[in-house]
């Protein structure tokens, strides 16, 4: 009987495994289809339709040697009290809140061809990025997002300053 149960069990598997399957590839045969001939996947589609320029990600030891040798301006995308209460050290101030209430954010003394690397509070927050795309509207050209932001400068132990700690 013990026989029996266990290939009755495996028999159910086998079933539900090739049923998930069969279900999977019809649901979404036409991202298969599309991904079988080359085409650019339906969800990173939309901005590159729209042709809206993207700001690139830089990582944090890019950072790290273009702020030693101050060869970019760093921008903090969020609020001023939390720029007040701390920051990465030299970095600007010019909160995402305050850049989309102003039809083109300009950066006070920076020219429109220097490299600038927006910020926020770390991968969860998408503020940089959207900071980065009004500067590149407003006709920035070397825009660049640290998507690590704050708390993966701070967490390395790199150069802050602020109020808090």
């Amino acid at each position: 009987m013990a026989d029996k149960s266990w290939l009755k069990t495996t028999l159910e598997i086998a079933v539900i495994v090739s049923a998930s399957a069969v279900f999977g590839i019809l649901w979404n045969r036409s991202l298969l289809a599309d991904a079988w001939h080359g085409a650019p996947a339906a969800q990173a589609a939309p901005a590159a339709q729209q042709g809206e320029a993207l700001p690139m990600p830089i990582g944090l030891a890019q950072l790290k040697e273009l702020h030693d040798s101050g060869q970019a301006v760093l921008v903090d995308a969020r609020s001023g009290a939390s720029f007040a209460k701390e920051h990465i050290a030299g970095a600007l101030s010019l909160p995402l809140e305050e850049a989309t209430r102003q039809k083109t954010p300009q950066l006070k003394g920076v020219a429109k061809d220097a490299v600038i690397v927006a910020y926020c509070n770390g991968f969860s927050c998408h503020d940089s990025m959207e900071l980065g795309k009004l500067l590149i509207k407003s006709g920035y050209g070397s825009v660049y997002v640290f998507e690590g932001g704050l708390p993966e400068w701070r967490d390395a132990g790199y150069p802050t300053t602020g109020g808090g700690r």
